[in-house]
């Protein structure tokens, strides 16, 4: 086991910043007010910033900063200052998603160290190489990882951080765009409006029912993560920085929730993993939608959903025997106090909710009833008898948690004071941590002999013990005071400050070593300078035509896209149709595209696991010799395997890569991108803009279903079995129904309710000089790709006259963009 392990602990607000680093947090990260993925939190301004990296640091602990949204360029003047701020802060690091934000820290910011973010989509450890190759000392993996996937990326030598307790996201993170399309508000963006935490039905085709009363309508939203019980292993796999989710959470969860996982870290360390009852209990009670490891010792399916609701369930603690007259008596199974919050069961998930003003046992006032007594209490009407009762609120616990922030229980660090004088010298005051840290003050007056009232202990200890504006307490105080002495009570308060102040700076830059810094102005001309070469790069990119791409997963699917006119057939990625996870036909679908005079490209799935990367180094290789003209790539680990692996073949960024910005088309073309299809994300402004400054040529998706997530859990096997289902779908409160795909592997991709369609746009996107428009055709027979290639190729050559997009579709965010 390591010797040293990271308790790292959100904070949303300045109590849960206090309660995350008084609990026993190695280190916390927060977002400020931009570029967070936490946008509705409180989130923390500069002043607010620079405070809590002093507050962290002299308490021991590192701070982190979250700047994982994807960032507009018309946001890169902002965020490059801001990156300059954090640095000249003393940010201990920076947890990034964009490649483009990445590439922009390095370059203004280079001492700032960097993280990636689980929204990096990090799915093996060929990806945890990338991150190192790139600058990153750190990747939060994926949260769909094994324990043996994290070992493996641990053994990569990247400090590996993993999520261990807190909300899941159905999907992987960073490839949602469920929010997104159905309300304008991006994920990717830190504005997620949490549509997984919604009711659906799983339909068929003709909106019938498939589960009827046999499950809950919260199929997309999953327990929450507690690892209590796989510590050991997780510490075992080389995890270094263990990550307890929830910024937008009240410090009292914050406080509860860290002080729980620090006595279990500790106890791993000492040898002792087991987990006290009493902190099972707690982190239960604080809050909880039903608990799981989620994939970390297998594939949980259905377990691992919260389908009956999606909120706090809170902790059993009776049942209501009978009611009379606004009363209820309750039969406990756990304790009740008064002030404690309940809610009693009603049907359909939660009912009516109270808070326990009064407490009655045996006819007899109490303040606490024990487990097993009948216990009365006033009820809210709706209440029904044999209703299971839940305590949502546990008072006792929120007055421990309310313990850890707050001025009143400041947690300070206590200091031996040194005094030394002697007549005709400055009186001296020496603070020391007991840490190997010293700070020293100086009275400018010279000790004096006493006329009257000498200096003694209980004067001096008066004096140094008026610590309350600063971080410190009184421990211990040694005197070396020779003889009667006299100083005014001034001087010694000046020696104090100067002493704490000494302190203060001896703990700071011990802890974090001093950067050079960094000029806004030097920042901001650096970007400049980058713009510029932006511009020369794109005058230097050859013109060319518009062509037009077909994407799909079928042999019949390539010959019909030929036969409507396609430039380009791509191949593979997530197979919708086919579930052959060989790639044995790959060789032959690049054969019929070059037989027709065509170019061929091969697309890679979104996700590769850990234990697939075997089977993707066969691929890899069969797609060189296959003699493809493209590989289009969708994993970071794909991506470090083709290069290490010399392919010698054309890559191109594809759209699960969040290409967001032109500091991102940078990156690409830095590492030898041949192209990049944009985030779907984007609206025909900025295509325009980044078609205007992109070094590489560039794709845009004009048809087909946008997949809106993709996830190891699969609704129809987790909760149909092996039963004849046909198309299913997930139908919302608005009737918009939800295309589930599965794939070769078994994953299941969820697609918008209306396919895009742009045939109007056309003409637009061959003014901006996008190189290429795509349809994403693997969810369509073969004579309706035929149809579509024509109409686009009709579009594209200017044949079709006042292009009509195609009815019940969509113009995605091509029109009104993404929050």
């Amino acid at each position: 086991m390591k010797k040293f392990l990271e308790l790292l602990a959100p904070a949303g607000t300045w109590e849960a910043l206090e309660a995350a680093v008084n609990a026993g947090a190695d280190a916390v990260y927060l977002g400020g007010k931009a570029f967070g993925a936490r946008a509705y939190a409180d989130n923390f301004d500069r002043d607010e910033l620079s405070r809590a990296v002093r507050f962290a640091h002299l308490h021991g602990a590192r701070l982190f900063v979250t700047v994982n949204t994807l960032a507009d360029d018309r946001e890169m003047r902002e965020l490059a200052d801001y990156l300059a701020f954090l640095s000249n802060a003393g940010v201990d690091a920076i947890i990034v998603q964009d490649l483009g934000v990445l590439r922009l820290a390095r370059l203004v910011a280079s001492e700032l160290p960097r993280h990636a973010s689980t929204q990096m989509t990090i799915t093996n450890s060929a990806g945890a190489r990338f991150a190192g190759d790139c600058g990153m000392v750190r990747a939060v993996p994926a949260r769909e990882l094994s324990l043996a996937d994290l070992r493996a990326a641990a053994a990569e030598g990247v400090e590996i951080e993993a999520f261990i307790h807190g909300a899941l996201c159905v999907c992987y993170s960073g490839q949602c765009l469920m929010s997104s399309l159905i309300g304008g508000r991006s994920g990717n963006r830190g504005r997620c409006a949490q549509p997984c935490r919604m009711p659906y039905a799983l339909t068929d085709r003709e909106g019938r029912n498939l589960l009827g009363g046999s499950a809950g309508a919260y199929l997309l939203s999953p327990c929450d993560l507690n690892t209590l019980d796989v510590l050991p292993q997780m510490i075992e796999a080389g995890v270094c920085s263990f990550k307890i989710e929830g910024r937008m959470k009240r410090p009292e969860y914050v406080a509860v929730v860290v002080d729980a996982y620090r006595r279990a870290i500790d106890g791993c360390l000492a040898g002792n993993c087991r987990v006290p009852e009493r902190d099972r209990a707690a982190v239960e009670q604080i809050f909880n939608r039903g608990f799981t490891t989620a994939y970390l010792t297998g594939r949980p399916g259905r377990k691992m959903i919260s389908d009956s609701r999606p909120d706090n369930r809170g902790v059993f603690v009776g049942r209501v025997e009978s009611l009379r007259r606004g009363r209820a008596a309750i039969r406990l199974e756990k304790e009740l106090r008064c002030g404690d919050g309940l809610e009693f069961a009603g049907k359909g998930g939660s009912g009516a909710g109270t808070t326990v003003a009064s407490l009655t046992v045996g006819g007899r006032k109490v303040e606490c009833a024990p487990a097993g007594a009948l216990a009365e209490i006033d009820v809210p009407p709706g209440v029904r008898r044999n209703a299971p009762v839940f305590r949502t609120l546990d008072k006792k616990l929120m007055e421990y948690a309310a313990t850890f922030y707050g001025e009143k229980n400041k947690r300070r660090v206590p200091v031996n004071v040194r005094i030394s004088a002697t007549v005709g010298r400055p009186l001296e005051v020496e603070f020391s941590d007991g840490e190997g840290h010293t700070g020293t003050g100086r009275t400018s007056f010279l000790a004096e002999a006493a006329r009257a009232r000498p200096l003694d202990e209980t004067s001096l200890r008066r004096q140094l013990e008026r610590l309350g504006a600063t971080e410190y307490v009184l421990n211990g105080l040694e005197l070396a005071v020779e003889g009667e002495l006299m100083v005014p009570a001034g001087e010694i308060n000046e020696a104090r400050r100067q002493a704490c102040e000494a302190l203060d700076r001896a703990r700071l830059d011990d802890f974090l070593p001093p950067r050079r810094p960094v000029e806004k102005t030097a920042a901001l001309a650096l970007l400049e300078r980058e713009n510029a070469d932006l511009k020369k790069l794109a005058a230097a990119r050859p013109a060319g035509k518009t062509r037009l791409s077909v994407w799909t997963d079928r042999l019949d699917g390539v010959r019909a896209a030929l036969d409507g006119g396609a430039d380009w057939v791509i191949f593979g990625g997530d197979r919708y149709f086919s579930h052959d996870a060989s790639f044995a036909d790959c060789a032959a679908a690049v054969e019929l595209v070059h037989a027709a005079g065509r170019r061929a490209a091969i697309g890679t799935p979104r996700i590769v696991a850990e234990p697939q990367l075997r089977l993707f180094k066969d691929f890899l290789r069969q797609t060189r010799e296959s003699g493809a003209d493209q590989l289009n790539v969708h994993n970071l680990g794909l991506w470090q395997l083709a290069r290490e692996m010399e392919l010698k073949i054309p890559l191109w960024a594809d759209m699960s890569l969040n290409v967001y910005n032109s500091q991102s088309l940078l990156f690409w073309h830095e590492q030898g991108a041949a192209g990049a299809t944009p985030s779907i994300e984007l609206n025909l402004t900025q295509l325009r803009r980044l078609a205007g400054v992109s070094p590489l040529p560039l794709e845009c998706l004009a048809q087909g279903p946008i997949e809106m997530m993709v996830s190891e859990y699969d609704v129809g096997d987790s909760f149909l079995g092996g039963r004849e289902r046909g198309e299913i779908y997930l139908r919302d409160r608005t009737r918009a129904a939800f295309r589930l795909a599965r794939d070769q592997f078994g994953r299941m991709h969820v697609l918008n309710s209306q396919d895009l369609c742009v045939l109007d746009l056309v003409p637009r996107l061959r003014e901006f000089g996008v190189a290429r428009l795509r349809i994403d055709a693997r969810t369509y027979r073969p004579d309706e790709i035929r149809r579509l290639t024509a109409l686009y190729r009709q579009a594209i050559s200017g044949a079709l006259k006042d292009p009509q997009n195609l009815p019940h579709t969509t113009r995605g965010h091509y029109n009104r963009g993404a929050m």
